[in-house]
């Protein structure tokens, strides 16, 4: 079983230096390291060059979603090891994700220079809202065990390159943010399964290059929300959506983020059709419904276990989500 590793970077030398060390200090190391660079100015590709990567020019900022899918489809490793430039592994982490059964795998992602989880796998509402399980959460038994899962987070994730021929690649349109629970979802539909494989450990800085809170950041977020929902959502019903969608814009105004959560709808609200049209077929239908279903009483557990986020508690109130 051959390795393709393939991190997309935009002006992140200095983490991305920090990567590729770890990279290379694998147990079951890569067979190749595909750096993809998407119009850095701080010389990333010149020392990814260095170190022994390979690197792919995109000549512009093309996104996340696009520099993945070319780093994928010009690499040969029959597995595709995706990574963030701001991610740190464990020696064993390509070693721990190989012995998965499924068809993708992801490891327990810690928080880099603080005490608490990044996140384990994603787990997607009714709203068309998701929540990174385990995010803020300490680092127990609720997050200790192996288990199937339909959502990887690509901060650090390996995939097996048939996968990609069954479901497709990233959506190249959201950019940045979503698109790999857009992916989610298309596994989840197909019921193509990966493995959450907690032994596996990552380190990640999380939202190293703009900020949670970016305007940017806040805006494609939003409009991508609303484009997963024309995407996947038809026949879904609609209450759900609006008030998580309208509760998502609260938590965004307090973080003085507002006009930033509205531009994103507004984009999102003139790219809906398209949106639809482009994944015909792929919408709706009991077994997406089923779907969210589930992940709203698992959310609805891991909150009670852990400690409820005023979103999500909220969310519940005027949802009844996961009690379905």
């Amino acid at each position: 079983m051959t390795i393709s590793a393939i991190v997309p970077v935009w002006n992140g030398r200095e983490p991305l230096e920090r990567l590729l060390g770890t990279v290379a200090a694998q147990t079951r190391p890569a067979a190749e390291t595909v750096v993809v660079d998407n119009g850095s100015s701080d010389g990333a590709p010149e020392m990814a060059r260095a170190a022994g990567a390979r690197v792919i020019a995109m000549g512009r900022n093309a996104g996340f979603a696009a520099a993945v899918n070319r780093g994928i489809r010009e690499s040969a490793g029959q597995w595709i090891a995706v990574l963030n430039t701001d991610v740190e592994l464990a020696p064993d982490y390509f070693e721990r994700l190989a012995e998965a059964q499924g068809w993708f795998a992801t490891g327990k992602i810690l928080r880099m220079g603080e005490a608490g989880m990044d996140g384990a796998f994603d787990l997607l509402s009714r709203a068309g809202t998701a929540w990174r399980a385990g995010s803020g959460c300490a680092d127990g038994p609720l997050f200790a065990n192996r288990r199937a899962i339909f959502s990887a987070p690509w901060t650090a994730a390996l995939f097996r390159r048939e996968l990609f021929e069954r479901v497709g690649y990233l959506e190249e349109s959201f950019e940045s943010y979503l698109e790999d629970v857009d992916f989610g979802v298309r596994c989840a539909q197909r019921e193509l399964a990966g493995e959450y494989i907690p032994e596996a450990v990552a380190w990640h800085r999380g939202s190293a290059t703009l900020g949670r809170w970016h305007p940017d950041t806040v805006r494609r977020m939003a409009r991508n929300q609303v484009w997963l929902v024309a995407r996947h959502f038809a026949g879904m019903p609609l209450w759900p959506v609006v008030a998580g969608q309208a509760l998502w814009g609260a938590v965004a105004l307090r973080h003085g983020a507002g006009l930033a959560w509205a531009r994103g709808k507004w984009e999102g609200m003139g790219g809906f059709g398209a949106a639809r049209r482009k994944a015909e077929g792929q919408a709706g239908g009991p077994v997406l419904l089923e779907f969210l279903r589930r992940n709203e009483r698992e959310i609805r557990e891991l909150q009670t276990a852990e400690g409820w986020d005023a979103y999500w508690r909220l969310y519940f109130l005027l949802t009844g989500g996961g009690a379905l």
